[in-house]
């Protein structure tokens, strides 16, 4: 009588496990990528309303100077921490300085919607967009 085999050898199990590592080698340092971008959009979006809830600020003392004690500026979040500086009567700059997971990214706007992005580990600066991938690349 022939006996019946149930089961997997060995070299199945290694060949299973040697793909199994060569998908996950490509998908966890894309997903990584795709969350810290994720993150950056925070810092955009806030950056974004922080500019023109300083532009609706500004009638009212005709000066820049105390918008960050206003309750239209970014409260800080898990990832980013936002300033005020250089705020005079015609000038201001919002700083979003990461925090966590997302030290070392820094991106700015001014008065006059000019995006910067000061620092961002290993994916490039620029003094006239917010660099948002890899290599460099700016968001739209």
């Amino acid at each position: 009588m022939k006996r019946l085999q149930q089961g997997f050898t060995l070299i199945e199990v290694l060949v299973t496990i040697a793909i199994v590592g060569l998908l996950t080698s490509v998908a966890v340092p894309s997903y990584n990528n795709y969350v810290t971008r994720a993150r950056t959009a925070e810092a955009f979006s806030a950056l974004g309303a922080a500019q023109a809830a300083a532009e609706q600020y500004w009638p009212n003392g005709r000066t820049y100077a105390n918008f960050n004690t206003s309750l239209a500026f970014p409260a800080a979040t898990d990832n980013f921490t936002y300033t005020l500086s250089n705020a005079t009567a015609s000038t201001f700059t919002v700083t979003a300085n990461g925090r966590a997971k997302m030290t070392g990214f820094t991106y700015t706007i001014n008065q006059s919607g000019t995006r910067a992005t000061t620092a961002t580990p290993s994916w490039g600066t620029n003094t006239s967009c917010w660099v948002d991938k890899k290599g460099g690349a700016c968001s739209s």
